[in-house]
């Protein structure tokens, strides 16, 4: 993510073009920001004297509930992307969910794409609330959370603000914020069983942003997933130190081929450098967000994709209804909130089998990937045998360690 994210098409080979937007220029709709309301402000001045003294404001009022469409008008929602949105990465996912989203009865989208997480992110929020009349903002980006949205949020309590990430906790931030996450984890590890079912070398190369929770769970279940099938796998890790390093990700992918790895992989806001050169050097490489199989038509096995349709779908249908959405919303397989890549060409049936087999009991709930006895890359016991963590143990949240069979340190 990009944890941040930072962050799928199943058949994205060309850009795609939002739906039309205003052709007002960033800074046009901030200027106006700035005007709007001091114009507002002439205006209530001048027509004071004529009229009624304003009925008494209800307390209710100040209280965060999102306002529900009504029936015969439009629900204006808002997208922020710290990144393009044809990245093949973590932007165009939420992108493509945008788009789904765009299709339906009684929704208009505004997208804004490459904002910073700066004040640059608090000015959108209230562009898209006040110009553009949005009840509901998605900024997606992990970075936007604090001190950003909540800021916003405070000042808008009857907007809705959902962020990608999983930060919200209750009691402590404002009550018309919510956050989303997945178990791509559980995709990680299908892929990881493709990877370590496919390698030759028995050699796999992992390019992550940083070592936060969300990604080292990335890592470990790839890697366990690649030993369930081939315990000779081993997994070398390289982080970058930031989410988009596309010079840093090109070094560490040729570091890594050259070292015998041949199966790349990268945890960061963007993939595509790592599998245009996996496929420029002649290895195997399997995505994340979104796909990259256009990128790379030999050597791309499959690919972990977020499905941002079925999570984004969800919320407009409770906003729409008037409804606060949940705070902390989670799923895997089972919800349909990530899927598979389809598989590459040099994928055999055998491991597609197993591949399958495994998701199949993911999806089922009877596959539990951090399961003990488990150690980590230094020979510590993690999990102690007869101790299962499953999906919903919020301990996994807070993962700071590399499993047995990943190569690399924390710091």
């Amino acid at each position: 993510m990009s944890a941040k994210r930072e962050h799928g098409d199943d058949s994205l080979m060309m850009r795609r073009s939002a739906p039309p937007a205003s052709s007002t220029s960033l800074f046009q709709r901030r200027l106006l920001l700035t005007l709007v309301p001091c114009l507002v402000a002439f205006a209530a001045s001048c027509s004071k004297k004529e009229e009624a003294p304003a009925a008494p404001a209800s307390s209710a009022a100040a209280e965060a509930t999102p306002a529900a469409a009504p029936a015969d008008k439009t629900l204006t929602v808002g997208f922020i992307y710290v990144g393009p949105k044809d990245d093949f990465g973590y932007n165009q996912a939420h992108h493509e969910g945008a788009l789904a989203v765009s299709k339906l009865p009684g929704i208009k989208i505004r997208e804004e794409e490459k904002v910073p997480e700066t004040l640059d992110v608090q000015k959108t929020m209230e562009s898209m609330i006040n110009l553009d009349g949005a009840k509901l903002l998605f900024p997606t980006s992990f970075g936007y959370f604090d001190p950003h949205i909540l800021k916003v949020a405070e000042k808008y309590p009857n907007v809705t603000f959902l962020h990608c990430g999983g930060l919200y906790q209750e009691g402590k931030h404002p009550k018309n914020v919510g956050s989303y996450f997945g178990y791509i984890d559980e995709a990680e590890y299908v892929a990881g069983i493709v990877a370590g079912g496919t390698t030759k070398t028995n050699k796999l190369g992992f390019i992550a942003a940083k070592p936060i929770p969300q990604v080292l769970r990335n890592i470990n279940s790839y890697t366990l997933g690649a030993r369930s099938i081939n315990p000779k796998v081993e997994t070398t890790v390289i982080f970058t130190g930031d989410w988009s390093m596309p010079v840093k990700e090109a070094e560490a992918a040729n570091t890594l081929i050259d070292q015998g790895v041949d199966v790349l992989t990268a945890h960061v806001d963007s993939p595509k450098v790592v599998i245009e050169t996996a496929e420029k050097r002649g290895v195997f490489s399997t995505g994340y967000h979104a796909s990259q199989a256009s990128l790379a038509p030999k050597g791309y096995l499959t690919g972990a994709e977020w499905n941002w349709e079925k999570v984004y779908t969800a919320y407009i249908e409770k906003v729409k209804a008037g409804q606060m959405p949940d705070h902390l919303v989670r799923g895997g397989f089972s919800s349909g909130y990530i899927k598979l890549s389809p598989y590459g060409a040099a994928v055999s049936d055998a491991v597609k089998a197993k591949a399958d087999e495994a998701k199949a009991k993911l999806t089922a709930g009877t596959l539990v990937i951090y399961a003990g006895p488990m150690k980590d890359n230094a020979g510590k016991e993690i999990i102690p045998a007869g101790t299962d963590h499953p999906q919903t143990d919020i301990s996994l949240e807070s993962m700071n360690y590399l499993v047995q069979g990943v190569k690399g340190k924390l710091n």
